[in-house]
């Protein structure tokens, strides 16, 4: 495409997790995988949509919520044993992802790759990816215009969880012992509305692996040349948490021991459901909009999230 104005904007934010500590949880037994590839050539009209929304869990995410703290044990009998209890807090991962593409009255170039995949995933590869390339040139008699928009989000949750089997490396840790609980939320995309535009998109993120050595990420860029509006941005909301004293069982009220036994010291209270306390509430949030003759527009986003990161 032909070069237009005289101004550049070239943008890039690196976002990292700080002492964050997501677990990513495991593969089912069975795994799926869905690919699609588009390519599209056209003069006049051109729509395109995209819709992902992807929900993952450690236990059963038919009760959910709440999100299960613990489990009991079953008697012979059938029956609860409460003095038996077994550490096994549940979390839960969301991916959504979605575009929007409305292009009238031009000469329209369209290339998108999407790719999904269920299983594990190691550091350098990812659950989700889609690329798109976009070239929109409008008709000058007949007012053209193009509409582009772009997110992806990832949420997690999490009780914690014992950090004794969720590691390959010999060093990786927990705190006391436990991968402490979390609440963390983080969406990034972009958009675009004008008569002119030469545009590349990448989107991608991770959240299933075999171990916790492997972090949770995800990360978005746009490149973009044209004539119009356009916009990209991160949000993100990240609650950690912290694990307080740990001991092997405690006696409660009712005289009864359980096991194990968190003292959180905000509550002043022990037991494995409010165990933990929180250590981080970060709020992030950024926006970068340009208007009119884009010479270049440039931005790139990276999250990760592990307490064994890259």
């Amino acid at each position: 495409m032909k070069k237009l104005g005289i101004t550049a904007l070239v943008l890039l934010v690196l976002f990292s997790g700080m002492g964050i500590a997501d677990d990513a949880v495991g593969a089912t037994r069975q795994t799926q995988g869905i690919t699609t590839v588009t390519h599209v050539v056209v003069y006049g009209t051109f729509t395109d949509s995209a819709e992902a929304v992807w929900v993952s869990s450690n236990q059963d995410l038919r009760n959910n919520p709440p999100l299960n703290a613990y489990s009991d044990n079953v008697t012979a009998d059938g029956t609860l044993d409460p003095n038996n209890q077994i550490w096994t807090p549940e979390a839960q991962y969301t991916m959504s992802y979605s575009e929007q593409t409305l292009a009238d009255n031009g000469y329209i170039e369209w290339d998108k790759t999407v790719s999904l995949d269920t299983g594990n995933k190691v550091a350098n590869q990812d659950n989700f990816k889609a690329t798109t390339q976009f070239d929109f040139v409008s008709f000058e008699d007949a007012f053209g215009r193009a509409t582009f928009s772009e997110s992806l989000l990832l949420d997690a949750a999490s009780m914690g969880s014992s950090a004794s089997n969720r590691y390959l490396c010999p060093f990786g840790t927990g705190d006391s012992g436990y991968i402490p609980a979390y609440c963390n939320i983080v969406e990034m995309g972009s958009s675009f509305t004008g008569s002119r535009v030469s545009m590349v998109t990448q989107a991608s993120e991770r959240h299933v692996a075999a171990s916790a050595d492997v972090p949770v990420g995800m990360s978005y860029s746009v490149g973009l040349s044209g004539i119009g509006s356009a916009a990209a941005w991160i949000n993100a909301h990240i609650m950690e948490g912290r694990t307080g004293g740990v001991f092997g069982s405690y006696a409660a009220p009712d005289g009864k021991t359980y096991e194990p036994g968190f003292w959180n010291y905000d509550t002043g209270a022990a037991s494995p459901s409010n165990g933990f306390m929180q250590g981080v509430d970060l709020v992030y949030k950024e926006k970068t909009t340009a208007s009119g003759v884009i010479e270049s527009f440039s931005k790139s986003m990276t999250y990760q999230s592990g307490t064994r990161r890259l």
